[in-house]
């Protein structure tokens, strides 16, 4: 299995070369070369198997010999053994046709765990091989930092830093990435946005001599293996609701465009897809582009869903790539065009686009309003960013299609907003009763990118 560059004359990489790297360094994103297509029947035999064994199923194509058999389903056991649900990725009914998949059981309560758990294990297992180490920098909106310290705290190999906006996260998302207390992770509070964090991120990767120096890798969404890892759970919901033999749509509230990218991944693989649905909340952008408006940036304005406060939404240039016939030269002048404020789609991709993909955006009113009326009709207390996707999928379900909604966090790891809508402050799992009282490690940085590489540099370690 071969991986090339959304932007054309990067490398061409086998999978650990693509996981291990991140973002490419002619600043595109990896994609597989090819597909690999499941069949009807193959679908239909992941009736009544375990989580772990379709993800084996699912992802195997895609990894190559990189990996052994044997070593690939210990590293997908060891990803999954901690996870707080026997079912890992279970389905609830919210009503007739609509379902819930609750994708919160995992170490940090977030969708995040499923990919970043399995990263984990897969770095430990090739970088050890290799007898390397490299350094993990992340930018995060919130939940993808606090899955990743989770997954590779304590871990030999790896240095980890996250940064995440100062003051524009939740608490819990912010003790989650400052609370423990292993050495080689580091949550770094930087001034500015999530764009703002993520800007330098991609900033240091094309400094190729702080990259190399570094042996710098990314965990983000750009990361092929992170889309990876949750295109199985699209695989293990909709087999449980008569895929193949009926298609599944799905909505899911998104601001990376990763966890929908996943799902784009799974029906072309062969999984039989309805509609794919996009949930925004007030940062509209992807809404805003699906409906034929251009994807152009504005401000991004804080809300109750934070994980979705994004305007650049880095994976939407995979799903570009596609919708432009894999013309590498036309993703490269869409993302020059982004630098200067955005661009226009043309009329052929866009109509690619919207072959594969639908939106919806939600006020913060009206997500405060779904999490009241979902608790009084099903009592599902549903997380900010859920009941976004769930305020979606109402409005475009088709009647004889299931609709699942991913929910995609714990409502406790939002508990202000889900109190001040619900009145009911929702209380953590049993495992995290005390991290309000666990003491946090946190340094505040500035958004000034000389001064993140030096601090890097003098916390990796030797």
């Amino acid at each position: 299995m071969r991986y090339i560059s959304t932007r054309g004359t990067a490398p061409v990489l086998n999978f650990e070369e693509a996981m291990l790297t991140g973002l490419a360094r002619d600043g595109g994103l990896y994609v597989p070369e090819t597909i690999p297509q499941m069949s009807a029947t193959e679908i239909a035999a992941l009736e009544g198997l375990s989580y772990e064994a379709t993800a084996y199923r699912v992802m195997r194509p895609f990894v190559g010999d990189v990996f052994t058999d044997d070593e690939f389903e210990d590293i997908i056991g060891r990803a999954y053994a901690g996870f707080g649900h026997a079912a890992r990725a279970p389905l609830k009914q919210l009503d007739q046709g609509h379902f819930l998949l609750e994708l919160f059981h995992g170490p940090t309560l977030a969708f995040k765990d499923f990919a970043m758990q399995l990263i984990g294990q897969m770095f430990q297992t090739a970088l050890g091989r290799k007898g390397e180490r490299v350094t993990i920098v992340g930018a995060t909106s919130g939940d993808t930092g606090s899955a990743a310290i989770e997954a590779f705290r304590g871990l030999d190999n790896v240095d980890v830093f996250i940064m995440y906006p100062h003051g524009r996260i939740s608490e819990v998302q912010r003790r989650q990435m400052t609370t423990p207390q292993e050495s080689n992770v580091h949550a770094l509070a930087m001034d500015g946005d999530f764009d703002a964090c993520q800007a330098r991120l991609k900033d240091m990767f094309n400094d190729f001599e702080f990259r190399d120096g570094v042996r710098l890798a990314g965990v983000n969404s750009i990361n092929w293996g992170r889309v990876l890892a949750q295109v199985v759970y699209y695989f293990s919901s909709a087999v449980a609701l008569g895929a193949p033999h009926r298609p599944i749509s799905f909505t899911v509230p998104t601001g990376n465009f990763g966890d929908i990218f996943a799902g784009y991944i799974a029906k072309q693989m062969g999984l039989p897809i309805g509609r794919l649905v996009v949930a925004t909340n007030q940062n509209d952008i992807l809404h805003r582009c699906l409906s034929g408006h251009g994807y152009h940036k504005g401000e991004t304005v804080p809300s109750i869903s934070p994980s979705m406060d994004i305007q650049v939404s880095s994976n939407f240039e995979r799903a570009l790539f596609d919708a432009y016939d894999r013309e590498a030269a036309a993703v490269v002048q869409l993302m020059n065009e982004l630098k200067e404020g955005g661009f226009d789609v043309s009329q052929g991709a866009m109509q690619v686009l919207q072959s594969h993909y639908s939106s919806g955006r939600v006020s913060e009113a009206e997500t405060s309003a779904t999490i009241t009326s979902e608790l009084k009709a099903s009592g599902e207390l549903l997380c900010p960013h859920s009941a976004v996707g769930v305020r979606v999928a109402q409005a475009q379900r088709e009647t004889g299609t299931p609709m699942i909604t991913l929910a995609t966090a714990h409502p406790a790891k939002f508990p202000d907003a889900v109190e001040q809508a619900s009145g009911i402050r929702p209380p953590l799992p049993p495992r995290m009763a005390d991290l309000y009282e666990r003491s946090e490690r946190v340094s505040r940085v500035p958004d000034d990118l000389e001064a993140l590489k030096g601090f890097i540099r003098e916390n990796i370690s030797a």
